[in-house]
């Protein structure tokens, strides 16, 4: 009897101590995390703090937000870093998430414009009368008519070279010295009589009043100043003969793009009533005047134009190629615009997606020229990046009320 009780006191000391035991190593000991379990906001120390709304800017110690009214949200080393957010394949799938990856190509800066045919006024001609007259005959009868080079326009009777041609006809007849005869003519080249008019006269020996004006350059009659029996004054204009072998075509260029353009840049233009009519032109000059409603400058292509098929008022398209340059691509439809930022979604090596601000260039087409915030070689995100950006930003936030509403001793 004797003996059994003591085994039963032993047994139950042991006990005790193996309890005891537990107890104590549980109050001296921290407590190990279950796997896959977060730690507590104890045990985790942040990399940084930011604001979920501005994700860029880094801040090294809690507080108010300088952006917005809303307190610095801290990021932990398991989260990811970097404001990253991981999403499974399947739910990637379920969204439509693709990538595309950032290219470099050497890309020229090109762009399209439609701009307008003019005349080149450098191949405008003006045809003058060099005496008081009288229009006797009118062979050119209505503006825009086509005419030839020496193609006869009008006829004028200039009754005040009567006189000096007698006079030079009277000289020959009474056979003066050679110098006075001369000079005679020389007074009636003075007077702008045309040479042929006092050829003519001396072979017929009579003084000839009337003489034909001619085109000196083909095109059409852009302006035509008098009609048939009007009077006309030295230095009044006749007719004034626009050119069309080269005509031009005047586009207005955005600002922008009106930096890059270079004199004599080759241009190809298309009609715009019919696209298998090509021409091809140099940028002749860019106007210096900026159109301060529309905050544009125009540019004059100069179009060959010696099949007469352009005509002005027409329309046509014009592609213009700038010098090839290398730059870095990415696709349009990965960046998201805010007003004032730039934004890609980028997948990180580990899997993860992080929103970047980006600095864009220029537009070419369906890309986007990056300046500065991507390398060659990174994935974005091209479809479903909304999905992601609010993805990342609901987390940010939601860690930041639970955050919040932990026991802390940072600042206020």
């Amino acid at each position: 009897m004797k003996r059994a009780t003591l085994v039963a006191t032993l047994v139950a000391g042991g006990a005790l101590l193996a309890v005891g035991g537990f107890y104590t190593g549980r109050s001296t000991q921290p407590t190990a995390s279950a796997p896959g379990a977060p730690a507590t906001a104890a045990e985790r120390k942040p990399l940084y703090w930011h604001d979920p709304m501005v994700p860029g800017p880094r801040f090294d110690k809690p507080g108010k937000s300088p952006f917005m009214d809303m307190k610095l949200v801290p990021v932990y080393a398991d989260e990811g870093g970097d404001a990253g957010v991981r999403i499974s394949p399947a739910l990637q799938q379920n969204l439509g998430i693709r990538t595309a990856m950032v290219t470099r190509a050497s890309t020229a800066s090109s762009f399209e414009a439609v701009g307008a045919v003019q005349f080149n006024e450098r191949l405008d001609v003006a045809v003058q009368s060099r005496v008081a007259g009288y229009v006797e005959k009118l062979q050119v009868r209505a503006a825009m008519e086509r005419v030839r080079p020496g193609q006869a326009l009008a006829t004028v009777y200039a009754p005040e070279w009567l006189g000096p041609i007698n006079e030079l006809l009277a000289l020959k007849r009474t056979g003066v010295a050679p110098a006075l005869v001369a000079a005679a003519r020389e007074r009636l080249k003075a007077m702008s009589v045309p040479d042929g008019l006092v050829r003519q006269s001396e072979e017929r020996g009579i003084a000839q009043a009337r003489y034909t004006l001619h085109a000196p350059a083909g095109g059409v009659v852009a302006e035509l100043g008098v009609r048939e029996g009007s009077a006309v004054s030295p230095g009044m204009t006749l007719f004034r003969i626009a050119g069309l072998e080269k005509v031009w075509a005047v586009v207005d260029v955005p600002e922008a793009q009106a930096l890059q353009l270079k004199p004599g840049q080759k241009v190809t233009a298309t009609a715009q009533a019919d696209v298998t009519q090509t021409f091809t032109g140099t940028l002749a000059e860019v106007i210096p005047q900026v159109n301060p409603s529309s905050r544009t400058l125009q540019a004059r292509f100069e179009v060959d134009n010696r099949a007469g098929r352009l005509t002005p008022g027409m329309l046509l398209r014009v592609q213009v190629a700038g010098p090839s340059v290398s730059r870095l691509l990415v696709p349009a439809e990965a960046v998201i615009r805010t007003g004032t930022r730039a934004v890609v979604i980028v997948r990180k090596g580990d899997g993860s997606f992080e929103p970047r601000d980006v600095k864009l260039g220029a537009e070419l087409g369906e890309q986007f020229e990056v300046v500065e915030g991507l390398s060659e070689g990174d994935q974005v995100v091209a479809s479903g990046q909304f999905l992601v950006d609010s993805e990342a930003r609901l987390r940010s936030v939601l860690g930041g009320m639970s955050a919040a509403s932990a026991p802390q001793g940072g600042a206020q």
